[in-house]
């Protein structure tokens, strides 16, 4: 670190003054890149004070100085930024800023859609349109919330369009632009789509940030229960442990802990129960996480063992349904051979080499069990997996 940025992220008033000043000044592009540079080891508290001091500093004097700072993103320092520019705004800025749209590198491009989301000209339209699904996440969430921003209906609609076409990378591509959009009425649409993808998981993790999931259990609560479940699943592995403070699940736990008295939610507990001692008693999944984040993973393990699990394990049978959404988590947790066996009955074929598993793991799957299980199985690589059983 810096002799400079140790002054501007430290605790002498007059120091980090005086760094602040000179960063803004004189253009200091070395110095705000070694900051953005540092966004991983900063404290967040340490970041939102230096965005602070920055923004002490722009004036209508040295404002434009910001410009050689768009080469570097950081999350941390956009807001400041880009109301700088907003608030000093003119005809020669907006034509530059639309420069760096059509012609910028990508971080400039992410600072200049976040402008146009509030600077509405005309000729930036197409650029947002153009990057809002873009490979950077950055730059097409700020795309989409700006055509959210200039009320573009249709580009909404396309988005809804795009949950039902495409491959699966196409539809989460159109789940996070709907999500950024902020346009809750999408919510039903993106559960139909996360109920029938290959990528749930991440489908489920983008639903609580278009809408806390408290709310969304109050409205749709067997879909944002299923949504939860896909949540656990991805928890360390899709998506990142740190997003327990996110979704508030120690909140959302704490509620469905003291209010399961359905088949669905006690399923729901039982999984989660198991996924966080898997993210307790292996130190992979927490090895790089923050105090913090290995803290609340404890205090939801300890929360999560106040449900007691024969009670739960007492509504496992009612899942055990082909039309359950939540019958692949039941039968992780099923004993009951006759009621796993009727499964083997199932349409979903995919369905039927899962039951069959769980039978030859509790050393249940003879002969009858097999014959009964390839009368549906039309699919050749199936076929071959239960054979082999």
């Amino acid at each position: 670190m810096s002799e400079n940025l140790r002054k501007l992220t430290g605790k002498n008033k007059n120091d980090y003054e005086t760094a602040a000043r000179d960063l803004v000044n004189n253009a200091d592009t070395k110095l705000f890149k070694e900051l953005v540079d540092s966004d991983s080891f900063l404290f967040d508290f340490v970041k939102n004070n230096v965005a602070q001091r920055i923004a002490n500093e722009i004036n209508d004097t040295n404002y434009k100085n910001l410009i050689g700072f768009l080469k570097y993103y950081s999350p941390y320092y956009e807001d400041v930024i880009v109301s700088s520019l907003v608030k000093y705004a003119d005809e020669d800025l907006t034509d530059l800023m639309l420069d760096r749209f059509e012609n910028g590198t990508v971080e400039e491009k992410i600072y200049a859609a976040r402008y146009f989301a509030k600077i509405q000209d005309p000729l930036a339209h197409e650029f947002l349109k153009a990057n809002a699904y873009s490979d950077n996440e950055y730059l097409a969430q700020n795309c989409a919330s700006a055509l959210a921003q200039w009320n573009d209906e249709e580009a909404y609609h396309i988005a809804i369009t795009k949950l039902n076409n495409g491959d699966d990378f196409d539809k989460l591509a159109a789940v996070k632009f709907l999500v950024a959009y902020g346009n809750k009425n999408a919510i039903p649409a993106i559960f139909d789509t996360m109920k029938n993808s290959t990528m749930p998981e991440n489908i489920a993790g983008e639903i609580p940030y278009l809408e806390n999931l408290f709310d969304l259990l109050d409205k749709y609560y067997e879909n944002t229960l299923l949504a939860i479940n896909y949540i656990i699943n991805g928890l360390g592995e899709i998506l990142p442990l740190s997003c327990v403070f996110d979704f508030e699940l120690f909140e959302v736990f704490e509620r469905l802990v003291n209010n399961h008295n359905d088949s669905k939610a006690a399923i729901v507990i039982l999984n989660a129960q198991e996924k966080f001692d898997i993210l307790t008693e292996n130190d992979e999944y927490t090895f790089d996480e923050s105090k913090e984040t290995k803290n609340e993973i404890q205090d939801i393990k300890r929360l999560l063992k106040n449900a007691d699990k024969k009670e739960l394990e007492k509504y496992i049978n009612d899942e055990l349904k082909e039309d359950s959404p939540l019958v692949f988590t039941a039968l992780d947790f099923a004993t009951d051979v006759l009621a796993i066996r009727e499964l083997l009955k199932s349409n979903n074929q995919t369905l039927i080499l899962k039951t069959a598993e769980v039978l030859k793991n509790l050393g249940n799957f003879d002969e009858t069990a097999r014959t009964v299980a390839l009368l549906k199985v039309t699919d050749i690589n199936i076929k071959a997996i239960i054979r082999a059983l």
